[in-house]
């Protein structure tokens, strides 16, 4: 019997010693590493982080104090914002609300049905028209906020809407359409033909077949046309200029211009107001967002 067997069968301390060092070692490292993400996480976060603490201190406190304690917290700049404005903040979330839900139902009906229409159908043109549609994804916005003002002026939609989600029921949003299509493509073929031996049409493949396994892109559109919309602040400028239409982003820059003196704490109590539906969202909606850009859906 050699040594290492006699160490291991009598249990001497020899043998227990390099185990035990490999695992002080790991132990080690993952605390580095752990320490490492809090302090990049910290970094990361402290603007917000200063952002809510800013929201509680006085006009004179926020720009003299850069730390994230609060001695002594002033409430009443949650309610001074609320009430800053011609009207109390909760129209402009009234407001946001209602165009970030048109525009997810428009995003999610028009856009997976563009997409199966891309992956599933045979039709003329079909490649030509898809790769015009991915040539659209380089456009700067830039290049066509010009006509697409003209257009509605003429057609008397400003201050409605109708400018903000209209596209978004016409598949206008190129990348959600790119999503489904990839997403579609990895669901097998065999389903679609067994729907068409029971006499299932494409609607009814579309709704009953395809859909229901969507449910990660789905729920990727959804979280992606929240956070890009809630936080538009350019389209929503330009097409809504009475203070009854404004949204958030809207409200939040005009808080500035109607303070007669820069209340910034109140400024600040609404911005961390406007972010709690994109932290909910996000909270809620992370697992669709990476399973639906990690997935093919052939599961």
């Amino acid at each position: 019997m050699t040594d290492s067997h006699k160490n291991l069968k009598t249990g001497s301390p020899s043998a227990a010693l390099p185990v035990f060092g490999h695992r002080s070692a790991d132990i080690f490292k993952q605390l580095i590493k752990q320490i490492l993400m809090f302090v990049f996480a910290l970094v990361m976060l402290y603007p917000i982080l200063w952002m809510i603490a800013s929201s509680l201190r006085g006009q004179n406190e926020i720009f003299k104090n850069m730390g994230l304690l609060v001695t002594h917290p002033i409430w009443s700049n949650y309610v001074k914002g609320w009430n800053a404005l011609s009207y109390p903040f909760s129209k402009y979330f009234i407001n946001s609300f209602i165009i970030v839900i048109f525009a997810i139902i428009g995003n999610i009906i028009t856009c997976s049905l563009t997409a199966y229409a891309f992956a599933r159908l045979d039709f003329s043109f079909r490649n030509i028209m898809f790769g015009f549609m991915l040539l659209m994804l380089m456009v700067p916005i830039h290049v066509i906020v010009i006509p697409q003002y003209i257009i509605w002026n003429s057609l008397g939609m400003i201050n409605t809407i109708v400018p903000l989600v209209l596209p978004k029921f016409l598949a206008m949003d190129g990348f959600f359409v790119f999503l489904f299509y990839q997403f579609i493509r990895g669901i097998p073929r065999d389903l679609d033909e067994a729907a068409k031996i029971d006499g299932a049409g494409h609607l009814r493949i579309f709704f009953q077949v395809l859909l229901p396994l969507m449910k990660p892109a789905i729920g990727t559109t959804a979280v992606f046309t929240f956070m890009w919309t809630w936080n538009d602040f350019f389209s929503q400028l330009i097409y809504l200029t009475k203070p009854q239409y404004y949204t958030v982003p809207i409200a939040l820059r005009t808080f500035i211009d109607a303070q007669s003196q820069s209340s910034y704490g109140p400024m600040f109590a609404m911005s961390v107001l406007s972010i709690v539906p994109l932290f909910l969202v996000f909270c809620f909606g992370q697992r669709y967002l990476v399973e639906g850009i990690a997935t093919t859906g052939g599961k």
